[in-house]
C-alpha cells in the first residue's frame, strides 16, 4: 500500500505534489489545509485521512483534532501539532504530525514518529517536502520527497 504524507498545504496543491497524489492508494494530511476545496482535490485521488490545523478556521470545524486509522495492519496515529497529542501511545506505530514544517523521520520508543514538512508556499528557506511510504504486511518504509523551488 501507498500512502502519500502531506502537512501544511496553506491553500496550495503544488503541480508536483499532484503527481505523487495520482499513485497514491491512501492520502495522510496532518493539518493547515486553510481551504475546503484543497481537501476536495485530495479526496480525487485516493481515500483521504485529514486532521485540523491551527490555520483551519471555521471551515474546518467538522475534521477531527486527532485521529487514528489503521492501514495493512499499521497504527497510525494524526495530530497538526505533536504538543497536543494523546499521551497514551499503547497501539500506536506511527504518529503523523505537521506544525513545524520541518521534515522529520525517527524511531523512538518503538513508534515511528514522521513529520512531512510542507509541500505549501515556502516558508523562509525550508526545504518543500512530504513523504511516501510503503506499507507492507505491518512494515513501513518511508521516503522523503524534495520538491524544487520553482519562482514564477
Amino acid at each position: 500500500m501507498k500512502i502519500v504524507i502531506l502537512s501544511d498545504t496553506h491553500g496550495l496543491l503544488r503541480p508536483r505534489v499532484v503527481e505523487y497524489l495520482k499513485t497514491a492508494d491512501v492520502i495522510l494530511h496532518a493539518g493547515d489545509i486553510n481551504k475546503p476545496d484543497i481537501v476536495e482535490q485530495l479526496r480525487q485521488y485516493a481515500p483521504l485521512y485529514v486532521v485540523r490545523g491551527n490555520n483551519d478556521k471555521e471551515w474546518a470545524k467538522a475534521l477531527p483534532h486527532d485521529l487514528t486509522v489503521t492501514l495493512d495492519g499499521v497504527h497510525f496515529y494524526m495530530v497538526h501539532n505533536k504538543k497536543e497529542a494523546t499521551p497514551d501511545f499503547a497501539n500506536t506505530d506511527v504518529v503523523v504530525f505537521g506544525h513545524s514544517h520541518k521534515y522529520l523521520q525517527e524511531e523512538k520508543d518503538g513508534i515511528l514518529w514522521l513529520n512531512p514538512g510542507s509541500c505549501g508556499p515556502r516558508r523562509f528557506h525550508q526545504e518543500i517536502t512530504l513523504m511516501v511510504a510503503e506499507v507492507q504486511n505491518g512494515n513501513v518504509a518511508v521516503e522523503k520527497i524534495t520538491l524544487p523551488h520553482e519562482v514564477s
